[in-house]
């Protein structure tokens, strides 16, 4: 069995009930939600969360909410692995899981064919996991910090004169989904590491939401997005 597990607590700060907020007219969840079933890369579409309001929406768009989350796994610190660890031993309970994507909430840019990919991904190697990730859009090397006197510094600056077509491209977590092996997830083998492969998406369609300004963004992106797909579509 392959199933997709959608964490989504109810404790958000920064942008409070961020995962069942409006977001170009569909509750944020909704939008994973709808990528997993339309991917049909799936045996179970599965929902952890702590919340009672978002277990009824995940319910009214398609999800299964078979278990509330323990609060142990519900707080500000839990890593994914955990959480999602948790999903599988409550789901092995009637029957074997094979394979396990966590597909995080409020991935809104997710597309079914980038799940698929994944799974593809994951079952043409030997990878533990299969994960989404793009490209920094400018070299990493020749990053800078600002002091709190407003003086600049460089990370590396024997960078300095370097040509940023000669440094090597760098990549970053696209904080969308992770296809795993079910063993590794048990495991709690790490992610990011030596086990992975990496889905590459092109970089307009990574935005991680974590404030009211990323939210602001990511609607200004993602309604680009439609409207260039239904203008196509005509």
């Amino acid at each position: 069995m392959n199933i997709a597990v959608i964490p989504a607590r109810g404790g958000s700060k920064r942008v409070p009930r961020k995962n069942v907020k409006t977001f170009c007219g569909k509750p944020m969840i909704a939008w994973s939600i709808e990528a997993a079933l339309e991917s049909g890369c799936f045996d179970r579409v599965i929902v952890s969360t702590d919340d009672d309001e978002i277990a009824e929406v995940a319910l009214a768009h398609g999800a299964d909410v078979p278990f509330r989350r323990p609060a142990e796994l519900a707080d500000d610190f839990t890593p994914t692995v955990p959480v999602i660890a948790h999903a599988i031993s409550w789901l092995q309970q009637t029957g074997p899981v094979e394979r396990a994507c966590c597909l995080y909430a409020t991935a809104p840019f997710t597309r079914p064919e980038d799940l698929s990919a994944g799974l593809a991904l994951l079952d043409d190697t030997a990878a533990d996991y299969a994960f989404s990730a793009t490209t920094y859009g400018f070299p990493i090397q020749r990053a800078i910090r600002v002091d709190p006197d407003g003086k600049v510094s460089m990370f590396q600056p024997e960078h300095l004169a370097a040509r940023s077509q000669d440094l090597e491209e760098a990549w970053h977590d696209a904080g969308q989904f992770y296809w795993g092996r079910t063993k590794a997830w048990l495991a709690g083998r790490p992610i990011f590491g030596a086990g992975s492969v990496v889905v590459a998406l092109p970089r307009q369609r990574v935005q991680d939401i974590d404030t009211i300004e990323d939210w602001e963004r990511a609607e200004l992106i993602f309604s680009a997005i439609l409207a260039r797909s239904n203008k196509g579509n005509t």
